[in-house]
């Protein structure tokens, strides 16, 4: 009776295990596309001037002599964003809404995935009883997240 039990179970964690990974790859892939491929996008420096609740917001110098300077331009708030900071940034298309670049653009935009790997590792260690790759799981998630706060409050 145990083993009838046990394929359900399994089949369930595996699918729920899937179901956490793809939906934390779809949360991060809105911001990380504009980090992982930002060719042909706006850069330049976002000079911070003030930060209310999750958002800063900044005038923005643009990299290359084509685009137009944008006096009022924001950005999601996270550990090293205060006022006065000056980042490499690059801008979402048609929208006044930047995303930093380089290794604090880059891990701060695959935060949701974190999360959803240490969510995935609990699943893989009680429902389907694999403590190895729960272990993997969770380590990738941990180490995931422990980069973005990193690198966001040194670089």
């Amino acid at each position: 009776m145990a083993s009838a039990v046990s394929v359900p179970r399994r089949v369930a964690s595996a699918a729920l295990v899937l179901l956490l990974s793809v939906a934390g790859c779809w949360a991060s892939w809105g911001t990380a596309q504009h980090v992982v491929f930002p060719k042909g996008r706006e850069h330049g420096q976002l000079t911070i001037t003030r930060c209310t609740g999750s958002t800063c917001a900044g005038s923005f110098v643009p990299a290359a002599e084509g685009p137009v300077r944008r006096p009022r331009v924001t950005i999601s708030r996270s550990v090293g964003e205060k006022k006065g900071a000056r980042l490499s940034v690059v801008l979402k298309p048609d929208s006044a809404q930047a995303v930093r670049t380089g290794a604090a653009g880059f891990f701060k935009a695959w935060i949701p995935l974190g999360g959803a790997l240490l969510l995935a590792c609990v699943v893989l260690a009680g429902g389907m009883r694999d403590r190895r790759l729960a272990w993997v799981t969770g380590g990738a998630g941990f180490v995931l997240l422990t980069a973005a706060w990193f690198t966001a409050a040194v670089l």
